[in-house]
């Protein structure tokens, strides 16, 4: 496969599909702002594992993908775009600034393993959490007796609708002890990840939970919760249904079949639920800022005309994501419990 590398600050007007791209992907650097024309970009490792040997550098050595660092850069094609390419012939150990629409042979044979943006705030949120409940525990501890204040009451208030409302009803009494510190970590992790998803400046800004990687993984981890807990009589309901005719069950095993579709789908519904609002929250926020620059790309007057419009919808969006924020955090972790719940159902 080959690229040409183009002068990517060559681009004239504003580039709508590139704004939003720029905000709602993952990339190799956390960018923060420009000043003077100069991207001010926080770097983030490079760690790639190729042909047996490991390749760590820091992504500033791409220069926002216009130059190359031993043989790797940013690739330009609508296939690579984003994504760590390897140089080949000539160019394998090319260190130095790309020329100009000059035809790069490139491969992606290796495996990438870099901390990009997505997985430094990942890191970012696993430290606010545990920090924050290590405080709470460690105040539990200091004054059983006092009544919960500051964090510690807000955090309680939480732990208590999440067992109260969720756990307890759905997963039983007796059994739901064992589900409620998934259920609290499911809960608090989207919803932490999902508002700093909202602020725009550093350390938020990432799309994490916009990202269908991660929501696979929450909706593969419940998944296997549920497969695991589930006991015999769910099983048995799935494979051999009580009450439906037997020519429903043999010899095509049509019901079967259709059960056994069901125990994939509802994990799957909960990856594109969380995936779909959380993106098309982020795209539509974005979708009245550029307004502004698209109007006055036309003509700056109309470009002032708009932004207070563009401006009022931004922040009214922005109110209503941090509720929707809230009930996807609720509708994951509820509909979690409700499938443990049914898995355990003895009738």
């Amino acid at each position: 496969m080959s690229l040409v590398a183009n002068d990517l600050s060559a681009t004239e007007g504003f580039r709508a599909d590139e704004y939003f791209m720029e905000h709602i992907s993952d990339s190799y650097g956390w960018h923060i702002t420009e000043v003077m024309g100069k991207d001010i970009t926080i770097p983030l490792p490079i760690i790639l594992f190729d042909q047996g040997k490991l390749v760590c550098f820091i992504s500033s050595k791409f220069h926002q993908g216009k130059a190359a660092y031993r043989g790797y850069a940013l690739g330009f094609t609508k296939d690579s775009k984003g994504k760590i390419v390897k140089l080949q012939g000539n160019d394998a150990c090319f260190t130095g600034t790309l020329e100009p629409n000059k035809e790069y042979i490139w491969s992606s044979v290796f495996f990438d393993i870099s901390i990009s943006k997505n997985v430094c705030s990942l890191f970012i949120s696993i430290i606010l959490l545990c920090w924050i409940f290590l405080s709470v525990a460690k105040t539990y501890k200091r004054n059983p007796n006092k009544p919960p204040k500051g964090m510690q009451g807000l955090t309680e208030i939480v732990i208590l609708f999440v067992r109260d409302e969720i756990a307890i009803p759905l997963i039983g009494k007796d059994v739901y002890h064992k589900y409620l510190p998934y259920l609290l970590t499911l809960f608090f992790f989207i919803l932490l990840n999902n508002l700093m998803g909202l602020v725009p400046i550093f350390p938020g800004g990432a799309n994490v939970t916009g990202n269908i990687a991660i929501t696979l993984i929450l909706a593969l981890i419940t998944f296997f919760i549920v497969s695991f807990s589930a006991n015999k009589n769910y099983w048995i309901h799935i494979v051999n249904s009580p009450g439906v005719p037997w020519w429903l069950k043999f010899p095509l095993p049509l019901m079967p079949f259709i059960e056994l579709i069901g125990v994939i789908t509802k994990p799957f519904t909960l990856m594109i639920r969380l995936f779909a609002n959380m993106l098309a929250g982020h795209i539509i926020i974005l979708g009245f800022l550029a307004l502004i620059f698209i109007f006055g790309a036309i003509s700056p007057i109309a470009g002032y005309l708009v932004s207070p419009v563009s401006i009022f919808f931004y922040v009214f969006m922005g109110a209503i994501e941090i509720l929707v924020i809230f009930i996807q955090a609720f509708i994951f972790t509820l509909l979690t419990a409700l499938y443990i719940g049914m898995a355990g159902e003895s009738s």
